[in-house]
Parts: structure tokens; sequence; C-alpha cells
């Protein structure tokens, strides 16, 4: 589908692409607030000042959109619904079969759902010997090590449930994937629980804003096991 803005910059063409990308999400935005009002450019540009991107938008709680949006409840409902529908089939795309920490239909997965969430969330995914989701758990608010997720419990599930190997993934708000020393001391930990166990942590995945860090391939997981 073909989106328009008659107001649009007749030099838009000439902008950078990152500025190209900027005007795109907020045009798509403004066609999904298009059938609830007259505002919706303004809406547009109010949702993407608080949050900073379509990605940013879309991921946003409810209670925080409608702050943003007041009286618009049904848009707030419209975007819940987009979201729900896009993270539905992402899921279903990334664990329909077997589930390696590389996957790119995972790190798509996992990024939409993860890296524009405003605090800080350690998930764990609990895979059988033929690396199949058993159980999908999102830890508390907060880091990695402020969670005090201590390895032993993590270990207790991953026994309960079965699980011969585990995916490891937590998010940065502050937009940049780098694992900071917290991290590889806290994944230190979880692997040598996991090793005395015979469990085999695949990755540890960090996502924020569009990019994302494993930390098998920069070597840190090998170092940390």
């Amino acid at each position: 589908m073909e989106l328009s803005d008659a107001d649009a910059d007749r030099g838009r063409d000439l902008e950078s692409p990152a500025a190209a990308g900027s005007f795109r999400c907020r045009q798509i935005l403004v066609d999904l607030l298009r059938p609830f009002g007259s505002n919706a450019r303004r809406s547009a540009d109010r949702l993407i000042g608080a949050f900073g991107s379509l990605g940013g938008v879309l991921a946003a709680e409810p209670a925080a959109q409608a702050r943003v949006l007041g009286a618009e409840t049904a848009a707030v409902r419209h975007l819940c619904t987009i979201r729900e529908a896009m993270l539905h089939a992402l899921r279903c795309d990334a664990l329909a079969g077997p589930i390696l920490g590389d996957s790119q239909a995972l790190l798509t997965y996992l990024t939409f759902d993860m890296a524009h969430l405003p605090t800080e969330r350690l998930r764990i995914l609990y895979l059988n010997s033929a690396n199949r989701l058993l159980c999908d758990v999102t830890e508390p608010e907060g880091s990695v090590n402020a969670t005090r997720v201590l390895p032993r419990a993590i270990m207790r599930r991953a026994v309960e449930v079965g699980a011969t190997a585990l995916i490891l993934v937590h998010n940065h708000p502050s937009g940049d994937p780098t694992p900071s020393r917290d991290d590889v001391e806290a994944t230190r930990r979880i692997a040598d629980a996991a090793r005395a166990l015979d469990i085999c942590i695949h990755d540890h995945v960090i996502v924020a804003g569009a990019a994302w860090t494993s930390f098998r391939a920069l070597g840190l997981l090998r170092a940390a096991a």
C-alpha cells in the first residue's frame, strides 16, 4: 500500500536515509491514526516525541500511550491490537522450529518485543534437547544484576521443566547493546551453575533500539563459561 502525505516537503527525497526513515515512521503512524480523528498528524508527532520512534510507540504500555493521546482511547486500543498482531506473527515464526541464539527470526522477535522497553528486563528461554521451547520466563523489572536472580533459581526451574539448554536475553533501555561488566559477571555465574548440571547456555543476547549483541559471537560466553 502506497502511503502519501499532501503536506510533505517536496525535497524530502534528498534527505539522509535516517531522516527518510524517520519520515516514513511518522507517515505510517499518521495513517494508522487517521481513522480516529482529524488530528492524526499532531497525535503522531506527540507519540514519536514521547517515545522516540515508531517501534517505541508500539512497545509503549497502553497507559503511557493514553497519557500522550488523552481521550483518544480508541486509537490506543488500535495501536495495542496492531502490536499484538505483529508480536504474535513474529513469535510464531521465531518459535516454529528448533531455536538457536543466532536465528534471525528469533532476534527479530526479541528486538521487537523487548528493545524499546523503558526498564531493563531479563528473560530466559528454556529449551529441550531438540532446542524446542519448553518455557519462556521474564524476570521482574531490573537489570540482570539488580534483579538478584540467583543462578540457583534459574537452574531449579530448568530442572523442573526438563531443560537442557538456555538462551538468556535482556534489554538495555539506553539504546546501547554493549555488555556491561555486571552483565558479563552475571552471565559467568549463570554459566557456572549451568555447567554443573550439564545444561548448555546457547547465548546471551542484549537488545537495544534496533541493535543487538551476542555474547557467543563476542566470545564473552566462552570466556564466562
